[in-house]
């Protein structure tokens, strides 16, 4: 009998190599590689743009509307939609693969935000914020993720801040081009006038994105048994639930006792706990991996995300509402003390990009720049009525470029402690734990000012009425300006206390979530995980001993096995023994013709 070479050669080597696969993500062009980035840095500049949108049109909103009183819930429901869904999207990238995750929230966002122009009521304004949230959520996620495919450990630093950046320059723009558009056009056109950019946005990934992972579902019936349903209603209620209780207790000053009050803390509990049953017990890709969560460093990284988001939104929202209800500024001018906080974002996050794609290393960069945030606090808590353009303008940029630090560090600690496998879960881990401390600093910050306030008021404001003109000034903080000298000093004096009791809850933030990142060990951006990836085993064994002992008797359902080339493939252990067993059987069948009788 003839024998070939060929026969001899592995079936496994054979099965793993093909020149028809798409290339992985390493392996693309610097032409579609540019294609990408710009498609996804441009989606990344929306989505921060809409959440600093809306603040300087809810006046022009509320008024066509005549629901004021609704107002705060197109941001709330805008942050609550984007916490929800951005760990989902995590989850998906794997499902769907990195383009069907983005695609999906980028026709999300453009939906909603489409649907927002064409409003005719409040509540479908705020059904709409709501649903572009969800895709706000994703693109945030899916961006970060497709990022950090592309690029290694220590190249990724840079690359994520060049992304921050655009995050930071859309957080910039959003508010006065609201305000520019409102004055313009009307407040609908702040909307539409995003189409066309994320239509662009699509067209480039579309044509660019391309590459292949390993994860993505082979059916659609597969893709829809994966995804965690029960998980994201869960985290949905129980973040309702909180801010629900928040609003109720402190702004609406209801009771204790109070069944609504009862009831929103009652819902929270059951909702947090079915979430973690959920997560721990029945999901089969649940948003909030086990394995992730019980690993030290991750959990690091998920409190500092929390704190540091949580310190960003209480600046970004009670800041400009210093001047505009102490210094009687006019919107547009409190709106723009936030543009030097929004440059530095951009600065801090291209230069954590700079320094850790230089050195390799992120944890001295954290160490000397993490005090600056609470340094920037104080200087806006010293922040008084006579205080220069120095201080006015310029007490927020430690801050901003602070956390933009400490954002990008945690987020490269993060992923320089996961296998690459896991970098879609790991960042969407992170994120939502950013994305509940968004949530949270606006939250938990107005609570913190109306329980303030309402004291203060009370205190200062006497004799007839005094109520009911509490009552309004409390829901109308415009109303300052119209008040006569006497009672109007005494509301201002009211809110700079109420004010600086908010940036006092920031200052606190900001040491803790510095503490809690001292904790974050360093680890070389070049070198790989400590995290235990899937067993390597040796295919195909000479003797049955042989393999048993490398593949039989493992307790797992996946392997790691080499291809001629020498590169690494995750396959299944049940797969990698029916290779084993058609390779053996083929060499015995070689040896068997080949053999002189």
């Amino acid at each position: 009998m003839i024998q070939h070479d060929d026969e001899r050669q592995p079936l496994l080597s054979l099965s793993l190599k093909s020149k028809k696969d798409p290339p992985g993500p390493h392996e693309i062009s610097n032409s579609t590689r540019i294609g990408i980035l710009s498609g996804v840095w441009l989606a990344s500049f929306l989505f921060s743009f809409n959440q600093t949108l809306v603040p300087t049109m809810l006046a022009l909103i509320s008024s066509e509307f005549r629901k004021s009183h609704q107002a705060s819930w197109l941001g709330t429901a805008y942050l609550l939609a984007t916490c929800t869904f951005t760990p989902l999207f995590g989850s998906l990238c794997n499902v769907l693969g990195r383009k069907g995750a983005y695609k999906t929230a980028l026709f999300l966002a453009a939906a909603g935000c489409t649907m927002c122009g064409f409003s005719t009521s409040m509540e479908m304004l705020i059904l709409a914020r709501f649903l572009a949230g969800m895709g706000g959520g994703g693109i945030l996620t899916t961006s970060s993720i497709v990022v950090s495919d592309m690029y290694s450990s220590r190249s990724r630093g840079l690359a994520q801040g060049v992304a921050m950046a655009f995050n930071g320059l859309g957080q910039g723009l959003g508010g006065p081009f609201g305000g520019i558009v409102t004055d313009w056009l009307g407040w609908r056109w702040a909307f539409l006038l995003q189409i066309p950019l994320f239509a662009l946005a699509y067209v480039l990934t579309d044509y660019n994105l391309y590459y292949v992972t390993e994860g993505k579902g082979k059916s659609t019936k597969e893709v829809l048994k994966r995804i965690d349903y029960g998980g994201s209603v869960a985290l949905m209620s129980f973040v309702g639930s909180i801010l629900f209780f928040l609003s109720e207790r402190f702004n609406q000053n209801l009771p204790w006792g109070s069944p609504t009050v009862v009831g929103s803390i009652a819902a929270a509990i059951v909702s947090i706990i079915t979430f973690l049953v959920i997560e721990l017990y029945i999901a089969p890709e649940p948003i909030m991996a086990p394995y992730i969560l019980k690993q030290r460093i991750p959990r690091l990284v998920g409190a500092s995300n929390f704190l540091v988001a949580n310190c960003n939104l209480t600046v970004m929202y009670f800041f400009p509402l210093w001047f505009q209800t102490v210094m009687l500024s006019n919107a547009s001018t409190a709106g723009a003390h936030l543009l030097p906080n929004s440059l530095a974002v951009s600065a801090g996050s291209l230069f954590a990009g700079w320094i850790m794609y230089t050195t390799g290393k992120y944890k001295r960069l954290n160490s000397m720049t993490g005090i600056l945030p609470f340094i920037g606090v104080v200087g806006i808590l010293m922040i008084n009525e006579n205080s220069g353009i120095v201080q006015s303008w310029f007490s927020v940029i430690p801050v901003g470029f602070g956390n933009a630090i400490a954002m990008q560090t945690s987020l490269i600690a993060l992923l320089a402690h996961l296998p690459e496998s896991h970098v879609a879960l790991g960042t969407g881990f992170g994120t939502l734990f950013r994305g509940v401390g968004q949530v949270g600093g606006v939250a938990i910050s107005s609570a913190i000012f109306q329980s303030r306030l309402t004291r203060e008021l009370h205190t200062r404001i006497t004799g007839p009425n005094a109520e009911e003109l509490i009552t309004r000034i409390k829901q109308q903080s415009n109303l300052v300006v119209s008040l006569p000298p006497d009672v109007q000093r005494a509301v201002r004096d009211a809110h700079s206390t109420s004010i600086k009791a908010v940036f006092v809850y920031a200052a606190c933030l900001t040491l803790v979530s510095y503490a809690v990142r001292l904790a974050i060990p360093e680890k070389e951006l070049d070198s790989r995980p400590s995290i235990a990836e899937p067993p390597e085993v040796s295919l195909p064994a000479d003797d049955e001993s042989e393999r048993e002992g490398s593949v039989a008797s493992l307790d797992t359902d996946v392997v790691v096995v080499r291809d001629e080339g020498g590169q690494k493939h995750e396959i299944s252990a049940k797969v990698a023994n029916i290779l084993f067993d058609l390779d053996k059987a083929k060499k015995a069948d070689s040896e068997f013709g080949s053999a002189k009788f």
